[in-house]
């Protein structure tokens, strides 16, 4: 496989990780070194350990996890896209320490299983090729972590405004769902 070829398929998938950074740079407004770090790197982590996965299941079951693989995608980015709609219009007055991090727990496992389930099937086609998985993992790895970090930077510096934070969230969960349902429309789960 081509280095072009491994860079274009790594970009691409690092679509997906780049628009959810953006918005949960968003919902943060301020993003840590260690919020940077910890969403960066799972995100980096998954995407290249997902196509190794994907790589190693193969041909077996690739029927079965096609038939579905992008509703668990859209599911995901739904809730976690909702749950930002919702945070958009509750009464802020709590503290905002009280506010939920997406770069923790299960949201912060959640988004990066959503970002990264196309990487499987890049895993299940680079399997078909009869080609190594691991330099391409590596390439998808750390320009997802890349991608993360810019996006979870452009995200924060569009929601400094006081004035457009609540409309930065509200845009920020709108683009969850366009990726979730743009997943479907890519999968041939909506009508045309």
């Amino acid at each position: 496989m081509h280095i072009f070829n491994i860079f274009a398929i790594s970009v691409a998938l690092a679509m997906d990780a780049f628009a959810v950074s953006i918005a949960v740079g968003i919902s943060l407004k301020k993003v840590s070194l260690r919020q940077t770090f910890r969403l960066s790197w799972h995100f980096g982590f998954f995407q290249g350990f997902m196509p190794i996965v994907g790589w190693i299941l193969g041909m077996r079951v690739r029927s079965f996890v096609d038939s579905f693989d992008h509703w668990i995608a859209f599911i995901l980015l739904v809730f976690v896209g909702g749950k930002m709609l919702i945070d958009a219009f509750q009464d802020h007055k709590e503290d905002e320490f009280l506010k939920k991090d997406p770069t923790k727990a299960m949201s912060l496992i959640m988004l990066s299983v959503a970002t990264s389930i196309d990487a499987l099937a890049v895993g299940f086609s680079i399997s078909v090729l009869n080609v190594s998985i691991i330099f391409p993992a590596v390439v998808i790895g750390i320009v997802s972590l890349l991608f993360t970090v810019i996006g979870l930077y452009i995200g924060t510096r569009f929601s400094a405004s006081s004035t457009l934070s609540k409309y930065a969230e509200i845009i920020g969960g709108i683009v969850l769902f366009c990726i979730g349902i743009n997943i479907l429309y890519e999968h041939g789960a909506l009508p045309c």
